[in-house]
């Protein structure tokens, strides 16, 4: 089993619809979903770095960050894993995440990061394509208990469900 290092965040939803997330050890970072990118959240910190986040199918996140790509995955939980396991961010914000941490309080070992859940290293456009495909064919709304974010410099992340509809609303777990 892998113990990355984990990071938790909450969400504030702003007025003007927009989110600011606050990252414990306090990196802060404003995100708005990208009307022309269905799926695609664009994003800005506190470090001076921007960048996006899309979800995938197959609860893959794409974070794009001053042109470097990096891959998580949802698993559950309000939990995400980037890279090689070496990050968990967990949404504090959702009911996912404080169940997370709830299940984790008792000992319940199943919330440990396994090889499998580990997201892609890298992925060729194709891949990332076919990623898309299955992520447009998944019904909308539902799941919902999210992920985390990525822990590297200047930016990080994801969260499960974006929800469906029109109304554009955030959810708990807008790529946490």
């Amino acid at each position: 089993m892998i113990r990355p290092v984990e990071t938790g965040y909450s969400d504030e939803l702003l007025a003007d619809g927009s989110v600011h997330r606050t990252y414990e050890g306090g990196r802060e970072e404003w995100r708005q979903r990208d009307p022309s990118r269905p799926g695609v959240v664009r994003w800005y910190d506190n470090a001076s770095a921007s960048g996006t986040d899309e979800l995938l199918g197959d609860r893959i996140v794409k974070r794009v960050c001053d042109g470097t790509v990096t891959y998580g995955r949802d698993i559950g939980y309000g939990r995400t894993v980037w890279g090689r396991g070496e990050t968990l961010m967990v949404n504090r914000t959702s009911f996912g995440g404080r169940m997370g941490l709830l299940l984790a309080g008792v000992g319940v070992t199943a919330l440990a990061v396994t090889e499998a859940q580990l997201p892609p290293l890298q992925l060729n456009p194709e891949e990332e394509e076919e990623l898309r495909r299955q992520a447009q064919e998944q019904p909308s709304g539902g799941g919902g208990d999210g992920a985390g974010d990525s822990g590297s410099s200047g930016g990080d992340d994801w969260d499960g469900d974006w929800g469906g509809g029109d109304d554009g609303d955030w959810n708990d777990d807008d790529f946490g």
